[in-house]
């Protein structure tokens, strides 16, 4: 009887591709063609997939689309999304990631747990007080130093030493979303004030210095209307996206030509006039994005469901130059009282994923 190992390399890196993120660890004891493909591919040598993890109805979910089939000729493209079972009877209201590793933050007095997808280890944080409970407004920032894993701001706590400590930092802001990069995190913000047309920057959390740098510049100014939306991605962890949606329905991405915690500079990417495109895609006020530079497409996401009369489900729009647009379904969900006819889509997870060897 053959083995896996007796199949073409071409087939067995194909096969691969299907595999979840979370069940590669496992594939790679089955043969030592397996773990050398499975390696290559997941630390991003031959995969050109993008992977992620979103939140849907307070579950975790991994999500794998494979934009190597399209073309502007050619609209094959592959999305894959899997529920993690791990963390499955959970509520989880906050994700972060930071360099292959993912902090989760749960609903309730609940602990809250830094996950390794790639290994599968977990370390669950006791919280610096007894009485501490995590709330949907507090902001966290994830990242590194010297690749000794940190976070929190207010409080740090450090992966490596088990232990919290207390830090007197102020951003001096109205800190909005934030992603981590280069093992800083990096938050969209606004000045404190109550009228609608304030300003609006980016601004670091340096874990090095344990400290907020200075105020960056963004390549726009909104104007802080409900019809906007500003929302922050990673590519690959080298640059920053950021997407800025107008109160007249255009569409502006950006993208880092070099970024530090005291210095930024910005090139646009991507410019549509969203009015033009379908109500059900115009009609959406928040979107969270990813892109893709050789392909040059952006692939937004809405922050709620579509509907049939049998299922609902999730819609990534691929957007390119020229009034290019795709859309690709997939997370189909029964209407069903289990699912309670509904998807609660409070968070994504969409920057570039490679995973950790970090051990917890």
């Amino acid at each position: 009887m053959g083995t896996i190992s007796d199949l073409p390399v071409a087939l067995v890196e194909q096969i691969l591709s299907r595999v979840p993120l979370t069940s590669l660890i496992a594939v790679q004891s089955t043969c030592k063609t397996c773990n050398a493909l499975s390696k290559t591919q997941i630390f991003g040598k031959t995969r050109q997939q993008f992977l992620g993890f979103m939140m849907i109805d307070f579950g975790l979910y991994s999500i794998k689309f494979d934009l190597q089939g399209l073309n502007y000729e050619s609209d094959f493209v592959e999305p894959s999304i899997k529920r993690v079972s791990i963390l499955d009877q959970l509520d989880i209201f906050k994700v972060f990631h930071c360099e292959g590793l993912l902090l989760c933050v749960f609903r309730g007095n609940r602990w809250p747990v830094v996950w390794n997808p790639y290994l599968g280890g977990t370390r669950w944080i006791q919280p610096i007080s007894d009485f501490h409970k995590y709330q949907v407004s507090d902001k966290f920032a994830f990242g590194y130093e010297n690749k000794n894993h940190f976070f929190g701001f207010n409080d740090i706590y450090d992966l490596n030493s088990s232990a919290w400590r207390v830090l007197e930092v102020n951003p001096d802001c109205d800190i909005k979303c934030g992603v981590s990069l280069k093992g800083n995190t990096y938050f969209f913000a606004k000045e404190i004030a109550k009228a609608p047309n304030v300003e609006d920057f980016l601004v670091c959390f340096d874990f090095t210095a344990e400290r907020f740098g200075p105020r960056l510049p963004l390549p726009f100014h909104s104007c802080g209307l409900f019809s906007e939306h500003v929302t922050l991605s990673c590519v690959r962890d080298e640059h920053l996206a950021v997407l800025y949606r107008r109160y007249n329905g255009v569409m502006e991405i950006y993208i880092t030509t070099k970024i530090e915690p005291n210095e930024v500079f910005w090139s646009n990417f991507l410019k549509v006039d969203l009015t033009t495109f379908p109500d059900r895609f115009y009609g959406s006020r928040s979107h969270y994005f990813f892109i893709d530079e050789e392909k040059k497409v952006a692939v937004v996401f809405k922050n709620e469901p579509e509907w049939t009369m049998d299922c609902s489900y999730q819609t990534a729009y691929i957007i390119g130059k020229g009034g290019y647009l795709k859309s690709v379904k997939f997370g189909e969900t029964p209407n069903d009282r289990k699912h309670n006819n509904a998807w609660n889509i409070n968070s994504f997870m969409l920057s570039s994923y490679v995973p950790s060897l970090v051990q917890l």
